[in-house]
């Protein structure tokens, strides 16, 4: 299927490594040009050089820190005016903090808030009068299952994309007359340098060995593995394409059946 994406660009925060990169890549294949985020200027040109010397697409990297506001503007602005137009926006970010309720203090939290929820608030003020001017375009926000079923150890990320989840579901409705689309997507266990982190985290609490944790997670996956950031990112293309141009206010679930709850 052709997703029609072709010169389309797409800016894709996070875009370093992981998910978000997964994201960017399944763009660069399907003839996307790319504006990828990342706090870290050499790894952003990094991976925006891996998608030139692969797909022989315009992929160019830039700084952005997804916790600063200033540094949001910067991007977009810089990205419109390099590429003359934007038509997609994936709002992503590394997850908060790991822990528990007694852990954190007022400034983690506020940390937290400005890393996940007021990201995704101010990289949509950044993009809409671009895409209100011409009247389309598409977001996408990669959030998490626990906005569904809380995560242990993960409360910070769970209150925060839950806030997400309900921001992106009103936009849907407010941007609809515009032509504009707002959509979620939710990782399972997706081999990433975050689930890695989380594993070994969580084995340590358990005092079990890592591999043991490992294959004990995976057993609980009705397709018995940990998904790619390939496969992650195939879907995420597809959400942003003018083929789920009918997609609006939802929340598609890649976690290969592992969620119990019927979203």
């Amino acid at each position: 299927m052709d997703l029609i994406l072709k010169d389309k660009v797409i800016l894709v925060a996070a875009a370093s490594k992981g998910l978000g990169f997964g994201i960017a890549q399944a763009l660069a294949h399907e003839g996307a040009r790319v504006s990828l985020g990342s706090r870290t200027a050499d790894a952003i040109e990094t991976a925006a050089g891996k998608l030139r010397d692969t797909y022989h697409c315009d992929a160019r990297g830039y700084v952005l820190d997804a916790g600063d506001a200033a540094s949001i503007m910067h991007w977009v602005s810089s990205s419109l005016e390099d590429f003359g137009r934007i038509d997609g926006l994936v709002i992503n970010a590394g997850g908060p903090p790991i822990g528990n309720f007694e852990a954190f203090d007022d400034a983690v939290w506020e940390q937290a808030f400005n890393l996940t929820l007021m990201s995704a608030v101010r990289m949509v003020r950044a993009v809409l009068p671009e895409m209100k001017n011409k009247r389309s375009g598409s977001i996408l926000t990669v959030t998490s299952g626990s906005v569904k079923e809380p995560i242990d150890n993960l409360l910070l990320s769970n209150v925060f994309r839950s806030g997400v989840v309900s921001l992106v579901k009103s936009l849907s409705n407010e941007l609809a007359d515009y032509g504009i689309l707002v959509n979620n997507i939710v990782p399972g266990s997706i081999d990433t340098d975050r689930v890695r982190n989380i594993d070994e985290n969580t084995a340590k609490k358990l005092d079990v060995p890592l591999a043991e944790h490992i294959a004990n997670q995976q057993a609980r996956i009705p397709l018995g593995r940990y998904g790619t950031i390939e496969e992650f990112g195939a879907a995420a293309a597809f959400l942003l394409s003018d083929r789920a141009s009918y997609i609006t206010g939802a929340t598609l679930v890649v976690d290969g059946g592992k969620s119990k709850t019927v979203w």
